[in-house]
């Protein structure tokens, strides 16, 4: 079976819906899949070597949205979307990873021309950016855009509860599926103990003595930074890292407790999880981040919006929801710093291994692949029963005894 999986970036541009959709890619690929993975070329494409049965391809784009107002929104060339069309046209089932951009319109649009199964993976729902003209640019998009291809998609898939109830009301040709994210439980493990803690704090020159708070995802305003930056300021006692990258650095703050790492990604991100005591993620928009996935697993305390916080009901009494204000975020960091305040009082290793068997119990990579891999069973079979073979049509006979 042919597969074709459409992203707006590839996973160097290091964002949760690429990340998963790469690793996703890989599954696919080692089961026995021919997976082509199809994104704009505003970022490089994985190593092909790596993987023979995926194969990447990168389709012209300009990246000039990001560049200036630091919302990720590639816009392809004209000549991007007869390549896009062509690749739909050897595939035999298409994966969709979030209605909105260009490429997916471009990539489900072909698709019901020629007459493809498609499946749309939904990430994220509304995000409701402070700026009012890009908050109802994006409530006109999933009016216009988002809706109508989850209601069109042969199947679609939504990584959170919360993520699918922003959609509620939408006419599903079949029921949507709410299949979550995996985490590699073999990288992303608690400390051993507080040796292990204290190395990875050398490592990073974190302070030994002060507890640590870890931010990770991109510096812009929807993960939302101006809620840390006063966090950061009326917590001087404590240390706060960020691993990520954006136009929102934190190092233009010019705060003493604050350290930046922008290289960290993928596997090397998991000592800095050990090294630090809570992870703190004010964001809005969002489903179910991946990095709170691998926070839990390596068995920090995690502090975040009530929609991520909410997001998976089994793992909603290790995670402490906290309301976000965007139009407010002096009241918001208030908020997040009582929380704060709490989930330091327990880091103790018993208390990180409850969290990490949680994660390790429910979030696996081969598990969510599975569950994706009925998903596209299902749609081979549909397309099947609706094309089957011409009548007297024979199978090839077998070689070999």
């Amino acid at each position: 079976m042919k597969l074709l999986i459409v992203t707006h970036y590839f996973e160097s541009h290091r964002g949760g819906i690429e990340i998963v959709a790469g690793r996703l890619a890989r599954e696919f690929a080692r089961s026995g899949l021919d997976v082509t993975w199809l994104a704009t070329d505003a970022t490089p494409p994985p190593d092909g070597k790596a993987e023979p049965r995926l194969r990447a391809v990168g389709v012209s784009a300009t990246n000039l949205v990001e560049r200036r107002i630091g919302i990720p929104y590639p816009v392809p060339a004209p000549s991007s979307f007869l390549r896009i069309v062509r690749e739909v046209g050897i595939a035999d089932i298409v994966l969709i990873h979030d209605a909105l951009y260009l490429t997916s319109l471009a990539a489900f649009l072909a698709a019901r021309r020629h007459g493809k199964p498609v499946a749309v993976v939904q990430h994220i729902g509304a995000v409701p950016f402070k700026n009012q003209f890009l908050r109802r640019t994006m409530e006109v998009a999933n009016r216009l855009l988002t809706r109508p291809i989850l209601a069109r998609s042969d199947q679609s898939v939504f990584i959170s509860e919360s993520t699918a109830r922003q959609f509620d009301g939408v006419k599903y040709r079949v029921r949507p599926e709410v299949i979550f994210n995996g985490v590699d439980t073999e990288i992303f493990v608690p400390p051993s103990g507080t040796e292990e803690i204290a190395a990875a704090r050398r490592h990073f020159g974190l302070p030994l003595e002060r507890p640590v708070a870890l931010f990770v995802g991109r510096f812009v305003e929807k993960k939302g930074l101006p809620v840390l930056e006063r966090l950061a300021r009326i917590r001087p006692d404590l240390a706060f890292a960020f691993a990520g990258w954006g136009p929102l650095d934190p190092r233009a703050w010019r705060l003493p407790n604050v350290r930046v790492f922008d290289t960290l990604s993928g596997s090397a991100l998991a000592p800095l999880y050990r090294a630090s005591d809570a992870l703190v993620l004010p964001s809005t928009g969002e489903g179910y981040p991946l990095v709170v996935q691998e926070a839990l697993a390596c068995g920090l305390r995690v502090i975040c919006g009530e929609e991520s916080a909410n997001a998976d009901p089994e793992a909603a009494s290790v995670i402490d929801a906290v309301p976000v204000e965007p139009d407010d975020p002096d009241r918001t960091a208030a908020r997040f710093e009582r929380a704060l305040a709490k989930a330091l009082i327990d880091t103790s290793n018993q208390a990180r291994s409850a969290r990490a068997e949680l994660a390790a119990g429910r979030y696996s990579w081969p598990r969510a692949a599975a569950r994706y891999a009925d998903v596209l069973r299902r749609l081979a079979a549909h397309r099947s029963a609706r094309h089957p073979a011409p009548t007297g049509a024979r199978a090839s006979p077998q070689k070999g005894g």
